[in-house]
């Protein structure tokens, strides 16, 4: 009698708990990452270990991807609930035929962080130089490299053969053993070798007019997941846009990022401001929506523009 009256009282006290102000209990989220050790893909993680999710009643259990194609199909079968650095003409792509999946917010805008480069003994200087006999790399398909790479052919002129090399580390790899003549990268991939003189870079995103000031990579969530419960996603938000303020705030945040890669804290901090500016990873607003919609029907992502109620279906951006 006495053990079922402390249980009893244990529960009791249970609930009060629970419906005390502030005490919650806590919520565990999927999160998959495509190119898990890049700057700006860095929120989920940091923002864990420096306990920013969890005040927001939220656990991640985050997992790395080599591009926005690896990292969609989860979010879309709904083994994950949330993707992290997914471009946003796939997710378009994937959003037009029927599937689950919605824009939670913006991710990235402008391309200026991605780099393609070349073996320091390679005869080329440009991509104008490249013949249909070179490969020119882009993570998976339907990824912001995916993207870029096909805008290099339809307004550059570029006559390589687009090939998917997965992660920046395997892309450096198979630049290195000959296997693809242009590498792409993000910091801080290849950046070492670079300044070593072993690699050299021959074009950048924003060699792209289009795409300079558009939207390019997106987090995204499981639509079915959104539905049921809003209110996680717009908690999520909130630690995320918390973290990306810390992250650009607190020095120990580029401490523990350069511990994580393994990279020093001074080559990672003067590539952050080099290549990260704060204000590209806003999470406000999609910019540039008539250009990512035409360069998405240009570049074969979509048939035909989304209409604009299908825009207000796929982005789902909670306000701050």
């Amino acid at each position: 009698m006495k053990s079922a009256g402390f249980v009893k009282l244990a529960l009791a006290l249970l609930i009060t708990a629970l419906a005390m102000p502030g005490v919650r209990a806590e919520d565990t989220l999927k999160v998959a990452i495509g190119q898990i050790n890049n700057w700006e893909n860095q929120a989920p993680t940091l923002g864990q270990e420096a306990g920013i999710f969890k005040k927001h009643g939220l656990v991640l259990d985050t997992f790395g991807t080599s591009g926005a194609g690896e990292t969609l199909q989860p979010i879309i079968s709904g083994s994950a609930d949330i993707g992290i650095g997914v471009g946003v003409a796939g997710v378009m792509r994937a959003f037009s035929t029927g599937a689950p999946v919605r824009i939670l917010a913006p991710a990235f805008t402008g391309t200026a962080d991605l780099y393609w480069y070349v073996r320091a003994d390679s005869p080329l200087k440009t991509l104008a130089d490249a013949t249909a006999r070179n490969t020119i790399a882009y993570s998976t398909n339907g990824s912001s490299s995916h993207n870029i790479v096909l805008a290099f052919v339809d307004e550059l002129g570029l006559k390589a053969k687009p090939t998917p090399t997965g992660s920046p580390p395997a892309t450096l790899t198979a630049v290195m053993s000959g296997q693809i003549d242009i590498g792409w990268a993000a910091p801080p991939i290849a950046m070492q070798e670079i300044k070593d003189g072993k690699v050299r870079i021959i074009a950048r995103g924003s060699d792209v007019p289009s795409l300079r000031g558009q939207t390019v990579r997106a987090t995204i969530i499981n639509a079915g997941l959104l539905q049921k419960r809003p209110e996680i996603a717009a908690r999520f938000m909130a630690a995320y846009r918390e973290t990306i303020d810390w992250m650009y705030s607190d020095p120990h945040a580029v401490e523990l990022y350069a511990k994580k890669i393994d990279k020093p804290v001074e080559l990672v901090r003067d590539t952050i401001k080099t290549f990260y500016p704060k204000e590209a990873l806003q999470s406000d607003h999609m910019d540039d929506m008539p250009g990512i919609l035409r360069d998405a029907v240009k570049l074969k992502f979509l048939r035909e523009p989304l209409t604009e109620a299908q825009l207000k279906e796929l982005v789902r951006t909670p306000p701050r």
